[in-house]
């Protein structure tokens, strides 16, 4: 008997086009001799959707017609099922059921833990990592202070809330210039390069965090690395076993990997005719001496288990070529193309890499079942300490 994969993608986030043109790529990538596949649909307003007309990317382009044909709808756990039931109407009918989940959304509310913590209160079996590797991976100070903790290499770096800057600037600044120019400015808690920018002076500085307010509340402020050379890992498994890619050196012609670097490769025309994160210009593998792979195999290594991450994720380093200084810039737990161009020229496929994400994911949740969630006694009986609690309703 196949699998019903229920494959989740899109969602409240500015990376919401990314999520369908890594989750496209996928869907037609999976063994549907081993998996059935329920294609599930979040628009930017947060509502649920599924019907075959989803697998269509062109579709996008006219989200009325989408919404006129695909179903809304909701997940349910009943009885121990997971059903895709209707939304609407006055009989909630059941279109379909699903086993399990593949969430393939990227940035805020769903790449976060926000998703997965959804799925875990329902109770569905589900790939990738966890709530709390999905929101430490997500928020970009939380990620750099645990790297901290575990010895991974970190630029040095400040950050602040918005509301602190808005109530004194000045104090804000002074505090930012203690790191030397040119500095990045980021929002913490976003990718896919948006809301970025590069600086060289105090208003140039400004400018860069008044853009960043605009998409979060957290602001990361670091040192550039002077002359640098980006290079990116994969890393596949879990806390029990892990799997590197070969490394990629990644160019842009600007100061920073954009957004349209990263997702449109320079094309005119629809970010959904791009190949997603297969689009940026990337050398495979990256040109560097046996000393730095095995630095940055080390250091992914030592940051895909400080968070305890799981699935697939894209480790993103930062080599200053002056000293060969390596530094982790940030780990991606729901990578671009979940990554598969690293795989493929590591002599696995991407049908053969969704296979092992899947595969993990059964196994974290047979591990997660084997524990201890709840116990049999009930502390509250005979319990008195409810004071004026006899006027509530039996």
């Amino acid at each position: 008997m196949k699998i019903r994969l229920g494959v989740i993608f899109g969602g409240r986030s500015v990376e919401h086009e990314v999520s369908i043109i890594t989750a496209i790529q996928a869907i037609n990538k999976i063994d549907l001799i081993k998996y059935e596949v329920v294609p599930i649909y979040i628009s930017k307003e947060g509502i649920w959707y599924t019907g075959r007309m989803l697998l269509d990317i062109d579709l996008y382009s006219d989200m009325d017609l989408l919404k006129r044909y695909a179903k809304e709808v909701v997940l349910v756990n009943r009885d121990g099922r997971f059903l895709i039931q209707n939304k609407k109407g006055l009989f909630k009918r059941v279109l379909t059921e699903i086993d399990m989940a593949l969430p393939i959304m990227h940035g805020t509310n769903g790449e976060d833990g926000t998703l997965q913590g959804y799925l875990e209160t329902v109770g569905i079996p589900y790939a990738e990592s966890n709530v709390y590797a999905s929101a430490v991976g997500q928020d970009k100070v939380f990620m750099k202070q645990i790297f901290k903790e575990n010895n991974v290499n970190v630029v040095k770096y400040r950050w602040f809330f918005d509301t602190e800057y808005m109530n004194d600037p000045d104090k804000v600044i002074r505090d930012l210039e203690k790191l030397d120019y040119p500095m990045i400015v980021k929002p913490a808690t976003l990718g896919s390069s948006v809301g970025i920018k590069v600086v060289h002076d105090e208003l140039s500085l400004k400018e860069a965090i008044t853009e960043a307010i605009k998409y979060d509340c957290k602001i990361l402020v670091e040192e550039v690395i002077k002359n640098l050379k980006e290079v990116n890992i994969s890393v596949l498994g879990n806390y029990e076993h892990q799997e590197l890619s070969v490394i990629e050196e990644v160019g842009t012609t600007h100061e920073l990997l954009t957004y349209e670097d990263k997702y449109i490769g320079g094309k005119k025309g629809s970010k959904l005719n791009s190949k997603g994160m297969a689009s940026a210009k990337r050398l495979i593998p990256a040109n560097i001496s046996d000393s730095l792979k095995e630095d940055v195999e080390k250091q992914a290594l030592k940051a895909f288990r400080a968070l305890n991450s799981s699935g697939v994720v894209r480790i993103d380093f930062l080599i200053d070529t002056k000293d060969n200084s390596v530094y982790v810039n940030e780990i991606n737990s729901i990578p671009g193309s979940l990554s598969f161009y690293l795989w493929e020229k590591t002599n696995k496929n991407y049908t053969e890499l969704l296979e092992d994400i899947i595969n993990l994911g059964i196994v974290n949740y047979k591990n997660k079942k084997s524990k201890t969630n709840t116990f049999t006694n009930n502390i509250l009986e005979g319990f008195n300490g409810l004071k004026g609690a006899k006027g509530i309703k039996k």
